[in-house]
């Protein structure tokens, strides 16, 4: 899990620089159904990646809920009965 998110933070990094980078380039026009901007290039490049990995945690987040939740019941199946009480 560790290595996960070292990969993420280089990809943060890497596309922090990249936006930067073009930063001076001109003016991107959007046009998203009704709506129609013109926006900077390096706020269409954070954006879009922040959008992706939003995204990405709207879908990830509740497969890993259902999975801790299968691996504890299946926990609770399988382990051992206690031992019986003595008197």
């Amino acid at each position: 899990m560790q290595v996960f998110f070292w990969v993420a933070f280089l990809v943060i990094i890497i596309v922090t620089f990249f936006a930067i980078q073009n930063s001076g380039a001109p003016p991107v026009f959007i046009k998203f159904l009704l709506w129609k901007f013109e926006t900077s290039l390096i706020y269409t490049i954070l954006g879009s990646v922040g959008l992706g990995i939003l995204l990405t945690l709207l879908f990830w987040i509740p497969r890993e809920i259902r999975a801790s939740f299968r691996k504890s019941k299946l926990s609770r199946e399988t382990s051992p009965p206690p031992p019986p009480k003595s008197d």
